[in-house]
Protein backbone atom coordinates (compact mmCIF):
# COMPACT_ATOMS: atom_id res chain seq x y z
CA UNK A 1 0.00 0.00 0.00
CA UNK A 2 1.09 3.52 -0.68
CA UNK A 3 1.38 4.66 2.89
CA UNK A 4 3.50 1.76 4.10
CA UNK A 5 6.35 4.24 3.82
CA UNK A 6 7.82 6.42 1.10
CA UNK A 7 10.78 8.62 0.34
CA UNK A 8 11.65 10.95 -2.53
CA UNK A 9 14.27 9.83 -5.01
CA UNK A 10 14.86 11.71 -8.24
CA UNK A 11 11.28 12.95 -8.20
CA UNK A 12 9.79 9.48 -7.79
CA UNK A 13 8.11 7.70 -4.96
CA UNK A 14 9.65 4.70 -3.22
CA UNK A 15 6.76 2.62 -2.04
CA UNK A 16 6.61 -0.38 0.25
CA UNK A 17 8.24 -1.94 3.28
CA UNK A 18 11.82 -0.99 2.39
CA UNK A 19 11.07 2.71 2.80
CA UNK A 20 9.70 2.05 6.28
CA UNK A 21 12.70 -0.09 7.25
CA UNK A 22 15.11 2.66 6.29
CA UNK A 23 13.63 4.81 9.06
CA UNK A 24 14.30 2.06 11.61
CA UNK A 25 11.88 -0.01 13.61
CA UNK A 26 9.76 -0.86 10.58
CA UNK A 27 7.53 -3.45 12.22
CA UNK A 28 6.81 -1.31 15.26
CA UNK A 29 6.22 1.82 13.20
CA UNK A 30 4.01 0.28 10.54
CA UNK A 31 1.81 -1.60 12.99
CA UNK A 32 1.51 1.45 15.23
CA UNK A 33 0.38 3.51 12.24
CA UNK A 34 -2.08 0.84 11.19
CA UNK A 35 -3.51 0.77 14.71
CA UNK A 36 -3.92 4.57 14.59
CA UNK A 37 -5.62 4.24 11.19
CA UNK A 38 -8.07 1.65 12.55
CA UNK A 39 -8.88 3.86 15.53
CA UNK A 40 -9.55 6.89 13.34
CA UNK A 41 -11.66 4.79 10.97
CA UNK A 42 -13.76 3.59 13.92
CA UNK A 43 -14.28 7.18 15.06
CA UNK A 44 -15.45 8.05 11.55
CA UNK A 45 -18.03 5.26 11.70
CA UNK A 46 -19.36 6.48 15.05
CA UNK A 47 -19.56 10.08 13.82
CA UNK A 48 -21.48 9.12 10.67
CA UNK A 49 -23.89 7.04 12.75
CA UNK A 50 -24.40 9.92 15.19
CA UNK A 51 -25.14 12.35 12.33
CA UNK A 52 -27.33 9.88 10.44
CA UNK A 53 -25.16 10.13 7.31
CA UNK A 54 -25.25 7.46 4.58
CA UNK A 55 -22.86 4.50 4.34
CA UNK A 56 -21.22 5.00 7.75
CA UNK A 57 -18.98 1.94 7.40
CA UNK A 58 -17.60 3.16 4.06
CA UNK A 59 -17.76 6.96 4.06
CA UNK A 60 -17.09 7.36 7.78
CA UNK A 61 -13.59 5.80 7.65
CA UNK A 62 -12.95 7.46 4.29
CA UNK A 63 -13.51 11.03 5.50
CA UNK A 64 -12.03 10.48 8.96
CA UNK A 65 -8.79 9.12 7.50
CA UNK A 66 -8.75 11.86 4.85
CA UNK A 67 -8.98 14.56 7.51
CA UNK A 68 -6.40 12.82 9.70
CA UNK A 69 -4.03 12.45 6.73
CA UNK A 70 -4.26 16.15 5.94
CA UNK A 71 -3.55 16.91 9.62
CA UNK A 72 -0.35 14.81 9.36
CA UNK A 73 -1.55 11.97 11.58
CA UNK A 74 0.73 8.88 11.40
CA UNK A 75 -1.40 6.67 9.13
CA UNK A 76 -0.56 3.58 7.09
CA UNK A 77 -2.33 1.35 4.60
CA UNK A 78 -3.25 -2.22 5.46
CA UNK A 79 -1.02 -4.08 3.03
CA UNK A 80 -2.03 -7.69 2.39
CA UNK A 81 -4.94 -7.39 4.86
CA UNK A 82 -6.46 -4.71 2.61
CA UNK A 83 -6.24 -7.03 -0.39
CA UNK A 84 -7.76 -9.85 1.67
CA UNK A 85 -10.84 -7.79 2.49
CA UNK A 86 -11.33 -6.99 -1.19
CA UNK A 87 -11.78 -10.73 -1.85
CA UNK A 88 -15.03 -10.44 0.15
CA UNK A 89 -16.43 -8.15 -2.53
CA UNK A 90 -15.25 -10.48 -5.27
CA UNK A 91 -17.11 -13.39 -3.67
CA UNK A 92 -20.20 -11.23 -3.05
CA UNK A 93 -20.37 -10.20 -6.71
CA UNK A 94 -19.60 -13.72 -7.95
CA UNK A 95 -22.42 -15.11 -5.81
CA UNK A 96 -24.78 -12.75 -7.68
CA UNK A 97 -23.97 -14.39 -11.03
CA UNK A 98 -26.84 -16.74 -11.80
CA UNK A 99 -27.84 -18.54 -15.02
CA UNK A 100 -30.49 -15.84 -15.53
CA UNK A 101 -27.69 -13.31 -16.11
CA UNK A 102 -26.56 -15.08 -19.29
CA UNK A 103 -30.13 -15.14 -20.53
CA UNK A 104 -29.98 -11.33 -20.38
CA UNK A 105 -26.67 -10.91 -22.21
CA UNK A 106 -28.46 -9.70 -25.31
CA UNK A 107 -29.98 -6.92 -23.18
CA UNK A 108 -26.55 -5.94 -21.86
CA UNK A 109 -24.69 -6.16 -25.17
CA UNK A 110 -25.37 -2.58 -26.27
CA UNK A 111 -24.59 -0.97 -22.92
CA UNK A 112 -21.39 -3.02 -22.59
CA UNK A 113 -20.42 -1.93 -26.11
CA UNK A 114 -20.94 1.70 -25.07
CA UNK A 115 -18.45 1.38 -22.21
CA UNK A 116 -15.26 1.53 -24.38
CA UNK A 117 -16.76 4.55 -26.17
CA UNK A 118 -17.33 6.10 -22.73
CA UNK A 119 -13.63 5.57 -21.89
CA UNK A 120 -12.47 7.10 -25.19
CA UNK A 121 -14.64 10.20 -24.70
CA UNK A 122 -13.26 10.70 -21.19
CA UNK A 123 -9.71 10.44 -22.52
CA UNK A 124 -10.32 12.85 -25.41
CA UNK A 125 -11.69 15.48 -23.04
CA UNK A 126 -9.59 14.71 -19.97
CA UNK A 127 -6.16 14.81 -21.60
CA UNK A 128 -6.48 18.38 -22.99
CA UNK A 129 -7.98 19.45 -19.66
CA UNK A 130 -5.02 18.24 -17.60
CA UNK A 131 -2.44 19.24 -20.24
CA UNK A 132 -3.60 22.70 -21.29
CA UNK A 133 -5.79 23.90 -18.43
CA UNK A 134 -3.87 22.37 -15.51
CA UNK A 135 -0.37 22.43 -17.02
CA UNK A 136 0.46 18.76 -16.33
CA UNK A 137 3.26 17.06 -18.25
CA UNK A 138 2.12 14.89 -21.18
CA UNK A 139 2.41 11.49 -19.42
CA UNK A 140 0.92 12.85 -16.20
CA UNK A 141 -2.01 14.43 -18.06
CA UNK A 142 -2.62 11.27 -20.08
CA UNK A 143 -2.70 8.81 -17.19
CA UNK A 144 -4.62 11.26 -14.98
CA UNK A 145 -7.37 11.29 -17.59
CA UNK A 146 -7.66 7.50 -17.83
CA UNK A 147 -10.58 6.22 -15.68
CA UNK A 148 -8.83 3.04 -14.62
CA UNK A 149 -7.73 1.56 -11.32
CA UNK A 150 -5.44 3.70 -9.18
CA UNK A 151 -2.67 1.13 -8.85
CA UNK A 152 -2.69 0.26 -12.55
CA UNK A 153 -2.53 3.90 -13.64
CA UNK A 154 0.35 4.60 -11.25
CA UNK A 155 2.36 1.64 -12.54
CA UNK A 156 1.80 2.63 -16.17
CA UNK A 157 2.35 6.31 -15.44
CA UNK A 158 5.62 5.73 -13.59
CA UNK A 159 6.97 3.71 -16.52
CA UNK A 160 6.04 6.60 -18.84
CA UNK A 161 7.75 9.20 -16.61
CA UNK A 162 4.61 10.71 -15.07
CA UNK A 163 4.43 12.44 -11.69
CA UNK A 164 3.43 9.54 -9.44
CA UNK A 165 2.35 11.76 -6.54
CA UNK A 166 0.02 13.76 -8.81
CA UNK A 167 -1.47 10.57 -10.26
CA UNK A 168 -2.13 9.23 -6.76
CA UNK A 169 -3.96 12.38 -5.70
CA UNK A 170 -5.95 12.70 -8.96
CA UNK A 171 -7.30 9.15 -8.88
CA UNK A 172 -7.83 9.08 -5.11
CA UNK A 173 -9.85 12.30 -5.42
CA UNK A 174 -11.88 10.88 -8.32
CA UNK A 175 -12.87 7.83 -6.28
CA UNK A 176 -13.49 9.88 -3.13
CA UNK A 177 -15.76 12.42 -4.83
CA UNK A 178 -17.78 9.92 -6.86
CA UNK A 179 -18.36 7.53 -3.95
CA UNK A 180 -19.24 10.42 -1.63
CA UNK A 181 -21.66 12.17 -3.98
CA UNK A 182 -23.33 9.05 -5.41
CA UNK A 183 -25.50 8.23 -2.34
CA UNK A 184 -26.98 11.73 -2.33
CA UNK A 185 -27.68 11.62 -6.08
CA UNK A 186 -29.26 8.18 -5.69
CA UNK A 187 -31.64 9.56 -3.08
CA UNK A 188 -32.39 12.81 -4.90
CA UNK A 189 -32.97 11.43 -8.41
CA UNK A 190 -33.73 7.72 -8.02
CA UNK A 191 -35.53 7.60 -4.69
CA UNK A 192 -32.99 5.14 -3.28
CA UNK A 193 -31.85 5.99 0.22
CA UNK A 194 -28.83 4.21 1.68
CA UNK A 195 -28.95 6.26 4.90
CA UNK A 196 -29.61 3.79 7.71
CA UNK A 197 -29.72 0.88 5.27
CA UNK A 198 -28.32 -2.28 6.88
CA UNK A 199 -25.28 -3.89 5.24
CA UNK A 200 -26.27 -6.55 2.69
CA UNK A 201 -26.07 -10.20 3.61
CA UNK A 202 -27.36 -12.35 6.46
CA UNK A 203 -25.67 -12.41 9.88
CA UNK A 204 -22.71 -14.73 10.31
CA UNK A 205 -24.59 -16.97 12.76
CA UNK A 206 -27.24 -17.65 10.10
CA UNK A 207 -24.71 -18.60 7.42
CA UNK A 208 -24.43 -22.39 6.91
CA UNK A 209 -20.97 -23.70 7.78
CA UNK A 210 -20.33 -25.32 4.40
CA UNK A 211 -21.37 -22.14 2.59
CA UNK A 212 -18.77 -20.27 4.65
CA UNK A 213 -16.12 -22.85 3.74
CA UNK A 214 -16.96 -22.52 0.04
CA UNK A 215 -16.76 -18.72 0.26
CA UNK A 216 -13.33 -18.83 1.90
CA UNK A 217 -12.11 -21.33 -0.70
CA UNK A 218 -13.39 -19.15 -3.55
CA UNK A 219 -11.67 -16.11 -2.04
CA UNK A 220 -8.29 -17.77 -1.52
CA UNK A 221 -8.18 -19.76 -4.75
CA UNK A 222 -9.35 -16.82 -6.85
CA UNK A 223 -7.04 -14.29 -5.19
CA UNK A 224 -3.83 -16.31 -5.08
CA UNK A 225 -4.49 -18.04 -8.41
CA UNK A 226 -5.29 -14.74 -10.11
CA UNK A 227 -2.15 -13.18 -8.68
CA UNK A 228 -0.03 -16.07 -9.93
CA UNK A 229 -1.24 -15.67 -13.52
CA UNK A 230 -0.97 -11.87 -13.41
CA UNK A 231 -4.71 -11.19 -13.47
CA UNK A 232 -5.52 -7.47 -13.15
CA UNK A 233 -7.34 -6.67 -9.89
CA UNK A 234 -6.64 -10.22 -8.73
CA UNK A 235 -7.97 -9.63 -5.22
CA UNK A 236 -11.45 -8.86 -6.60
CA UNK A 237 -11.64 -10.34 -10.10
CA UNK A 238 -10.09 -13.71 -9.14
CA UNK A 239 -12.59 -14.47 -6.34
CA UNK A 240 -15.37 -13.06 -8.56
CA UNK A 241 -14.58 -15.61 -11.29
CA UNK A 242 -14.26 -18.59 -8.93
CA UNK A 243 -17.34 -17.63 -6.90
CA UNK A 244 -19.28 -17.03 -10.12
CA UNK A 245 -18.44 -20.55 -11.28
CA UNK A 246 -19.45 -21.94 -7.88
CA UNK A 247 -22.72 -19.99 -8.03
CA UNK A 248 -23.55 -21.19 -11.54
CA UNK A 249 -22.85 -24.79 -10.50
CA UNK A 250 -25.12 -24.49 -7.48
CA UNK A 251 -22.36 -24.93 -4.91
CA UNK A 252 -22.51 -21.33 -3.69
CA UNK A 253 -26.00 -20.14 -2.85
CA UNK A 254 -25.36 -17.20 -0.49
CA UNK A 255 -23.37 -13.98 -0.38
CA UNK A 256 -20.75 -13.38 2.34
CA UNK A 257 -22.26 -12.61 5.75
CA UNK A 258 -23.15 -9.09 6.83
CA UNK A 259 -20.16 -8.82 9.17
CA UNK A 260 -17.74 -9.58 6.32
CA UNK A 261 -19.29 -6.87 4.14
CA UNK A 262 -18.88 -4.40 7.01
CA UNK A 263 -15.18 -5.25 7.36
CA UNK A 264 -14.69 -4.80 3.60
CA UNK A 265 -16.31 -1.36 3.75
CA UNK A 266 -14.10 -0.29 6.68
CA UNK A 267 -10.85 -1.29 4.99
CA UNK A 268 -11.77 0.09 1.57
CA UNK A 269 -12.99 3.40 2.97
CA UNK A 270 -9.93 3.89 5.17
CA UNK A 271 -7.66 2.89 2.29
CA UNK A 272 -8.96 5.74 0.12
CA UNK A 273 -8.53 8.33 2.87
CA UNK A 274 -5.01 7.18 3.74
CA UNK A 275 -3.80 7.93 0.22
CA UNK A 276 -3.84 11.65 1.09
CA UNK A 277 -1.14 11.21 3.73
CA UNK A 278 1.71 13.63 3.13
CA UNK A 279 -0.25 15.94 0.81
CA UNK A 280 1.12 19.49 1.00
CA UNK A 281 -0.79 22.76 0.88
CA UNK A 282 0.59 23.38 -2.61
CA UNK A 283 -0.74 20.02 -3.78
CA UNK A 284 -4.12 20.79 -2.22
CA UNK A 285 -4.28 24.07 -4.13
CA UNK A 286 -3.03 22.64 -7.39
CA UNK A 287 -3.46 18.93 -8.01
CA UNK A 288 -6.54 18.33 -5.92
CA UNK A 289 -8.34 21.43 -7.25
CA UNK A 290 -7.56 20.21 -10.77
CA UNK A 291 -8.92 16.79 -9.79
CA UNK A 292 -12.15 18.32 -8.51
CA UNK A 293 -12.59 20.12 -11.82
CA UNK A 294 -12.08 16.83 -13.64
CA UNK A 295 -14.75 15.22 -11.45
CA UNK A 296 -17.23 17.81 -12.78
CA UNK A 297 -16.21 16.89 -16.34
CA UNK A 298 -16.65 13.19 -15.53
CA UNK A 299 -20.06 13.88 -14.05
CA UNK A 300 -21.26 15.57 -17.23
CA UNK A 301 -19.95 12.78 -19.49
CA UNK A 302 -21.42 10.07 -17.25
CA UNK A 303 -24.79 11.87 -17.21
CA UNK A 304 -24.88 11.99 -21.03
CA UNK A 305 -24.17 8.26 -21.38
CA UNK A 306 -26.53 7.33 -18.57
CA UNK A 307 -29.31 9.40 -20.17
CA UNK A 308 -28.75 7.75 -23.55
CA UNK A 309 -28.98 4.29 -21.99
CA UNK A 310 -32.15 5.10 -20.05
CA UNK A 311 -33.88 6.88 -22.95
CA UNK A 312 -33.12 3.93 -25.22
CA UNK A 313 -34.65 1.59 -22.64
CA UNK A 314 -31.43 -0.40 -22.30
CA UNK A 315 -31.26 -0.34 -18.49
CA UNK A 316 -33.16 0.92 -15.44
CA UNK A 317 -32.07 4.39 -14.23
CA UNK A 318 -30.32 3.21 -11.04
CA UNK A 319 -28.31 0.50 -12.79
CA UNK A 320 -27.39 2.91 -15.61
CA UNK A 321 -26.22 5.50 -13.08
CA UNK A 322 -24.06 3.04 -11.13
CA UNK A 323 -22.67 1.42 -14.30
CA UNK A 324 -21.38 4.68 -15.81
CA UNK A 325 -20.21 6.38 -12.60
CA UNK A 326 -16.41 6.05 -13.04
CA UNK A 327 -15.50 5.36 -9.41
CA UNK A 328 -13.33 2.57 -8.10
CA UNK A 329 -14.38 -0.95 -9.00
CA UNK A 330 -14.56 -2.05 -5.35
CA UNK A 331 -16.39 1.06 -4.21
CA UNK A 332 -19.02 0.89 -6.95
CA UNK A 333 -19.62 -2.79 -6.21
CA UNK A 334 -20.25 -1.86 -2.58
CA UNK A 335 -22.69 0.89 -3.56
CA UNK A 336 -24.58 -1.53 -5.80
CA UNK A 337 -24.75 -4.10 -2.99
CA UNK A 338 -25.99 -1.62 -0.40
CA UNK A 339 -28.50 -0.01 -2.79
CA UNK A 340 -29.97 -3.37 -3.76
CA UNK A 341 -29.17 -2.80 -7.44
CA UNK A 342 -28.41 -5.50 -10.02
CA UNK A 343 -24.85 -6.10 -8.84
CA UNK A 344 -23.79 -8.38 -11.67
CA UNK A 345 -25.01 -5.87 -14.28
CA UNK A 346 -23.17 -2.96 -12.63
CA UNK A 347 -19.91 -4.83 -12.05
CA UNK A 348 -19.89 -6.20 -15.62
CA UNK A 349 -19.74 -2.63 -16.95
CA UNK A 350 -16.98 -1.60 -14.57
CA UNK A 351 -14.95 -4.67 -15.52
CA UNK A 352 -15.27 -3.73 -19.20
CA UNK A 353 -14.18 -0.17 -18.36
CA UNK A 354 -11.13 -1.35 -16.40
CA UNK A 355 -10.15 -3.90 -19.07
CA UNK A 356 -10.49 -1.27 -21.79
CA UNK A 357 -8.19 1.12 -19.90
CA UNK A 358 -5.63 -1.53 -18.92
CA UNK A 359 -5.35 -2.94 -22.45
CA UNK A 360 -5.74 0.29 -24.39
CA UNK A 361 -4.03 2.98 -22.31
CA UNK A 362 -0.44 1.63 -22.58
CA UNK A 363 -0.80 1.08 -26.35
CA UNK A 364 -2.03 4.60 -27.00
CA UNK A 365 0.61 6.01 -24.61
CA UNK A 366 3.40 4.43 -26.66
CA UNK A 367 2.09 6.03 -29.84
CA UNK A 368 1.85 9.42 -28.13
Amino acid sequence: MFCDGWRSQAGRLTIGPRAGRMKGGYVKTIWTRRAVTCGIAALGVLLFFALGLPLPFLLGPMFACLLAALLRAPLAGFGIAGDATRTILGVAVGASIKPELFERMDEMALTLALTPVFVVVIGLIGYPYFRRVCGFSKPTAYFSAMPGGLQDMIVFGEEAGADVRALTLVHATRVLVIVSVAPFLMQAFYGVSVAGAPPPGVPLMQTPFMQGVIMVACALIGWRGGKRIGLFGASIVGPLIVAGAASLSGLLTQRPPMEAIIVAQLFIGAGVGVKYAGATLRELRGTIVASLGFCVVLGVIAYVFESLVVLAGLAPPLEAFLSFAPGGQAEMALLALVAGADVAFVVAHHLVRIVTVILGAPLVARKL
